[in-house]
């Protein structure tokens, strides 16, 4: 049996060993810094800011660790680039034996508005890159997943340019003053709360 299919079976014992990972997705570099598709980036840099923590370089991304009652929880951006998503949720999966229903990985969703949030334990990737890697890499589409809405306002053949371009300053600053705050929120939620109650709690 694998490494990564007893982390499939695992279950939880005490919440004295209950460890989380959550993924921020997005591209490395500050030429992307605030680009739609780095909403995952923002979303664990402002989570790693309200706990007063900073990101190191990590193997295959940057990472930090916080505490939140009682939970031991990794934060991950990946190094990898988008479309290479995948490698760097797998490893650290292994490297710190974190079953994947407690993997919850944070993205961009050109399908939902502006500011809709939308959690689920599962799903196929739609067509979102780093969302298809992690699918493929980890060999299954049941992981939890929290997607940010970021509009679809582009023209047919465009979605290419629509992501990798950055919101407008309105745009930036609601998800500053508040979107951003939420998500945060939602994923704390996740690590004390069923995914059910995440779900009912932050959904719409």
């Amino acid at each position: 049996m694998t490494i990564l299919r007893r982390l499939f079976q695992k279950r939880d014992t005490t919440e004295s060993d209950m460890k989380y990972l959550i993924v921020g997705l997005g591209n490395p570099g500050p030429e992307y810094r605030n680009n739609r598709h780095n909403v995952g980036f923002m979303a664990v840099d402002e989570l790693a800011a309200q706990k007063g923590k900073t990101f190191n370089s990590s193997r295959l991304g940057h990472t930090c660790t916080l505490k939140h009652k009682g939970r031991t929880v990794l934060l991950l951006k990946p190094a990898t680039y988008m479309n290479l998503s995948g490698k760097a949720v797998r490893y650290h999966l292994i490297q710190n034996t974190i079953p994947i229903q407690r993997l919850l990985v944070i993205t961009d969703d050109i399908a939902l508005p502006f500011g809709k949030i939308r959690i689920r334990p599962k799903g196929s990737h739609g067509g979102h890159n780093g969302l298809r890697n992690i699918e493929e890499t980890l060999g299954t589409n049941i992981y939890p997943r929290l997607r940010f809405g970021v509009g679809g306002d582009f023209p047919k053949g465009a979605q290419a340019d629509y992501v990798l371009t950055n919101f407008p300053d309105t745009e930036m600053r609601e998800l500053n003053a508040a979107y951003l705050p939420k998500i945060a929120e939602a994923g704390l939620a996740f690590t004390t709360m069923s995914i059910d109650r995440t779900m009912s709690a932050y959904n719409g």
